[in-house]
């Protein structure tokens, strides 16, 4: 075995991977076990393929919504800086596993024809509601998924400061994350040139009807990216793409990607196919 790509819990990676490494096979965990193990590569293969090589054995993958807000992140941070971004994320049960998506179908179903449901799964109801939760709250009040945001951001980025403010939501959608942006730059960008930015950078599509009607252009796909757009495609789909003139650098964006693709598997094959 060359490659052993894990894709299990936290336990089945604490236990295996280090046995597949030490038997020479490189091990890619998509669990969240090794992501902050010091001399364990953190990668999105776009932005910090570099990392890789300093691997001995495992490769993490990034969390599905820290992949994501790089993606877009990491482009604007190359060209004008980023001082500062407030992040909410508007996340698909698909993320939570197959139970999940059966817990959404079941209390969807029973809440439209007036019969008993059951919450096994999330700590709430999530059929027709929001959770903003997601994983246990630590003594800042930031939850697991909130802190993994934050911190794995910094170790891709390779920064020492905290950029990252996060909001973290469960929401009743079957398949595709969606991230609310609110970026403070360092250098003054025209919405043009952060479409143009977004658009070049390899795995981001932009789809903006706003813009494209100040070119003067048809919209091309959705007006703006949306999960029922975007599930079973690669691509991290950014829109609604705007000044914020709160802070003098200011942009406002959407992006809406699919969770099991970038934000996890195909990360995980890209990571493979960098190491080939």
């Amino acid at each position: 075995v060359e490659f052993a790509i894990f894709a299990a819990t936290s336990e089945a990676s604490a236990e295996f991977a280090p046995i597949a490494a030490k038997a020479g096979a490189i091990a890619i965990d998509n669990s969240a076990h090794f992501r902050l193990t010091p001399g364990v590569p953190l990668i999105v293969p776009e932005i910090n393929a570099k990392s890789i090589n300093g691997h001995s054995g495992i490769i993490a993958n990034p969390n599905c919504s820290t992949i994501q807000l790089l993606m877009v992140l990491y482009p604007l941070e190359r060209k004008f800086g980023v001082r500062r971004a407030v992040v909410s994320t508007y996340q698909s049960v698909s993320g939570s596993g197959k139970m999940a998506l059966d817990e959404l179908a079941h209390q969807s179903l029973a809440m439209l024809t007036l019969r008993e449901l059951k919450v096994e799964v999330y700590p709430h109801r999530i059929g027709f509601n929001l959770i903003p939760c997601i994983g246990e709250f630590d003594a800042d009040g930031y939850s697991v998924e909130e802190t993994k945001l934050k911190r794995e951001t910094a170790k891709i980025l390779d920064r020492s400061d905290d950029i990252i403010s996060p909001t973290c939501i469960r929401v009743p959608v079957f398949n595709c994350h969606s991230q609310s942006l609110s970026i403070e730059l360092k250098s003054r960008a025209s919405c043009g040139e952060v479409r143009e930015v977004l658009s070049e950078f390899p795995g981001v599509a932009v789809s903006d009807a706003f813009l494209d009607s100040r070119l003067g252009v048809p919209s091309t796909g959705a007006d703006y990216p949306m999960p029922s757009d975007c599930s079973e495609q690669d691509d991290v789909v950014v829109g609604r793409i705007r000044l914020d003139k709160t802070v003098e650098y200011g942009i406002n964006l959407w992006s809406v990607t699919d969770n099991l693709r970038k934000g996890a598997a195909l990360n995980a094959i890209q990571i493979a196919e960098l190491l080939i």
